[in-house]
């Protein structure tokens, strides 16, 4: 069962073949980040012949550059988006439970209770709080899985968030949301799951052209073209959904995030979450996360002009970062502190007015005069129902019949209910490789061919050669970049990425 869902560099060449003998499908979908691998997987979960293409790598844009969070809706639920804030509770109680528990947590969000703070701000967040507590209800996800809010004292905060200034510290609220391990590894865990249920994913593959019926294709590998007909093809590029369809038009946002050393923030357990002066229901969150990091996050800043393959901080959005926190710490941090950053573009719907972070974070499935369906907007969170809602358009409109949806109920690879999990015990592995691999983390080791399979790539980075060798022999990395940046989010780091990349090239290299 396991190898259908090793996606490698022979299987991807195997199925560019077999495309070109018989180049007729059911679905093809443009890009692989977390909306197109949904999509793929619902459709080939439904019985249907799938085809996803992705010009770089799984991954590449914006869904790896997110705050890694499973948001449960409370930042809409304030603006009176009850829809969305509603779904996005139901979604991340879904992941949380049935598709991806191993990859999502629980994570603590604290708000320090500073002098700066008066006592009209302390009760709109604690009615926030209480009010994100009803959607979990709402949503049915017990507090087992995500605790309730509380209000905290002083030395829990501090305990939790070593370095928040103390003077008139009047402890904190203390509320939970869904963190992701990582991103990426979500993706790679969609990409992978669709390939299990019969889609073929193909990496370094673009669309040249694409309408209703047809895309042609092509190796980006090779420059060798191909013509493939669908019953449906989907446009699922995010923000590069214009190139694809030159009909539509997005305003594109940029969210920043700073990289730290978990040890400049104390190596906290909880986020600590920081509102931001003037606005009513945004905040600056600075992280825990894997590798011992904090991630501090995040701008919503207009980003007009050419889509940028891998957009970059600017001098402002790491002032605004940094002046932000230093208001809840207790010693200020400089950029002498930020060891690394990352930028993402959101592919929000252009409406013509108004800042970027009051456009909705609503989806929308466009149609286009040639009969491709795109869908652009959105959120990571509900990238599920997402997918559903744009296949079932898209199913609809060309009179396809297909099995009704699956993916509610559908765990991922790594989810102790996907077949393809082990029965071995995780419990004498280390804990990093089992957050990002799940019940899947005995198969890392066990499937290992190089040598000293258990040793760190580099001192002081918790990640094993066997898990750069496993993302090429079953996450579908064809570059020592696809296994350091994206499969696992060493090159966050600059000097990092240095120590590492020879590793991922020598496993490269052997696979």
């Amino acid at each position: 069962m396991s190898d259908l869902t090793a996606l490698t560099a022979a299987r991807r060449s195997a199925e560019l073949a077999d495309l070109g003998d018989d180049g007729r499908l059911d679905v093809v979908v443009i890009g692989a980040g977390i909306t197109g691998t949904g999509i793929a997987l619902d459709a080939a979960s439904r019985g249907l012949s799938v085809l996803l293409i992705e010009k770089h790598d799984l991954a590449f844009g914006t869904s790896r550059w997110s705050s890694k969070l499973v948001h449960g809706g409370l930042r809409y639920l304030a603006t009176g988006n009850v829809g969305i804030a509603r779904r996005s509770a139901v979604e991340r109680g879904i992941l949380m439970t049935r598709n991806a528990p191993h990859l999502v947590r629980p994570m603590p969000q604290l708000v320090p209770l500073l002098p700066s703070m008066g006592r009209a701000q302390r009760a709109l967040i604690r009615t926030g709080f209480v009010a994100g507590d009803a959607l979990r209800i709402l949503a049915g996800t017990k507090s087992s899985t995500l605790p309730r809010s509380r209000r905290i004292g002083v030395s829990q905060s501090v305990a939790m968030a070593p370095t928040v200034r103390r003077d008139g510290l009047d402890g904190g609220l203390l509320a939970y949301d869904g963190q992701l391990i990582d991103d990426a590894r979500l993706v790679t865990a969609v990409a992978r799951t669709a390939a299990q249920h019969g889609a073929r994913v193909l990496t370094r593959v673009s669309a040249v052209a694409a309408t209703g019926t047809s895309v042609q294709l092509r190796d980006e590998l090779t420059g060798e073209t191909l013509d493939v007909t669908a019953r449906a093809v989907i446009n699922a590029t995010g923000v590069w959904a214009g190139e694809v369809d030159s009909t539509i038009k997005l305003r594109p946002s940029r969210g920043t995030h700073l990289v730290f050393d978990a040890a400049s923030f104390g190596n906290p357990t909880a986020a600590l979450t920081i509102p931001i002066p003037g606005e009513i229901n945004r905040f600056v969150f600075a992280m825990p996360e894997q590798l011992g990091r904090v991630y501090l996050g995040l701008t919503d800043e207009d980003a007009p002009g050419p889509i940028p393959d891998v957009p970059e901080a600017t001098p402002g959005e790491i002032s605004f970062l940094l002046d932000t926190v230093n208001t809840a710490l207790g010693g200020a941090l400089t950029t002498a502190d930020v060891k690394g950053s990352y930028a993402g573009l959101r592919p929000l719907i252009d409406t013509g007015t108004g800042r970027t972070s009051d456009l909705s974070r609503e989806h929308a499935v466009i149609e286009s005069d040639s009969g491709m369906f795109s869908i652009v907007g959105g959120k990571l969170t509900e990238y599920r129902y997402m997918a559903e809602d744009a296949l079932d358009r898209a199913l609809a409109a060309r009179s396809i019949s297909a099995r009704p949806c699956r993916t509610r109920n559908l765990p991922l690879v790594g989810a102790a209910a996907n077949p393809v999990a082990t029965l071995r015990t995780t419990s004498h592995l280390p804990s990093s490789l089992v957050a990002r691999y799940g019940a899947e983390a005995p198969n890392v080791i066990a499937s290992a061919r190089c040598e000293r399979p258990t040793d760190r790539v580099a001192d002081g980075i918790d990640v094993t050669r066997a898990e750069f060798e496993f993302a090429v022999t079953h996450e579908g990395a064809l570059s020592a970049d696809d296994i350091v940046d994206r499969r696992t989010r060493i090159g966050l780091v600059e000097s990092d990425r240095n120590r590492a990349l020879a590793v991922a090239e020598e496993l490269l290299a052997r696979a």
